[in-house]
């Protein structure tokens, strides 16, 4: 199974541990864009400050995010599962996961990262500034950069297995779930229920999507996309898979909740 999770854009800075080493990370097909987003990341951060804070969506006040990225290649790193922070992973809390869950954690989380383009939740990372909607000098729209070596390392990451894409949509197109995976591939959407009326919530859902993959990892691993709305069901939620609206499309399952 694959389970595709955004990055959060709070991060916990390491104040101790190894910097950042490419050979270090998993997927490393991505090594080349990797390097090449970094070095111009870098170059940005070290040139005209207000250019800069433009450029990667900063305010003045935000001088500590800057200065990030300005050291970004010699910061301390850490476990991605520990860097990233906010409400999707406090809601997952990997550190309280028993060991075989953590296990699971280990081979089946990617996260999308706008700087390493995919990410285990083990691998080691500095903290960082960089959004997935970001043209960055010398690399142009991230989107573009990213689109073909991140959709290439979700079919290798996939394998034969079921797919589950808990992205945001800025973070999705840095590497869409290939046609050839769709028929696999289930698009989760949270639906809050009240007064008999439903809405899909888009920003405040980060804590039931953290609240979910926290419970698939207790589950028996599925091997169809109906054995994920199974798995799903038993962790507790209501859940209501819908078939692809088109040929290339992925399935979609509506997790049907009244309290986000």
């Amino acid at each position: 199974m694959l389970i595709l999770l955004p990055p959060s854009e709070g991060k916990a800075p390491p104040t101790r541990g190894p910097r950042l080493a490419w050979s270090k990370l998993s997927f490393p097909e991505l090594t080349p864009t990797r390097t090449g987003v970094a070095d111009a990341l870098v170059r940005l951060s070290r040139g005209p400050a207000a250019k800069a804070r433009t450029t990667l969506g900063l305010s003045a006040r935000q001088a500590d995010e800057l200065e990030r990225d300005r050291n970004l290649l010699t910061a301390p790193a850490a476990p991605a599962g520990e860097v990233y922070t906010g409400v999707l992973y406090d809601a997952l809390d990997l550190a309280s996961l028993d060991a075989r869950a953590r296990r699971r954690a280990a081979s089946d989380i990617a996260i999308a990262s706008a700087l390493f383009g995919l990410l285990r939740v083990t691998d080691p990372i500095p903290a960082y500034r960089l959004s997935a909607d970001t043209t960055l000098p010398g690399v142009g729209r991230l989107a573009a950069a990213w689109r073909e070596p991140v959709a290439d390392a979700v079919t290798a990451a996939a394998g034969r297995g079921v797919v589950l894409d808990l992205r945001s949509s800025a973070y999705v197109a840095l590497g869409p779930v290939p046609p050839a995976l769709a028929e696999r591939t289930a698009v989760a959407r949270v639906l809050q229920e009240k007064g008999g009326k439903r809405t899909i919530v888009s920003h405040h859902n980060k804590a039931t999507k953290g609240r979910i993959v926290r419970g698939l990892l207790g589950e028996p691993k599925p091997r169809t996309v109906d054995d994920l709305a199974g798995a799903l069901g038993a962790a507790g939620y209501r859940v209501e898979l819908a078939p692809p609206a088109g040929e290339g499309r992925p399935w979609t399952v509506d997790v049907v909740v009244k309290e986000l």
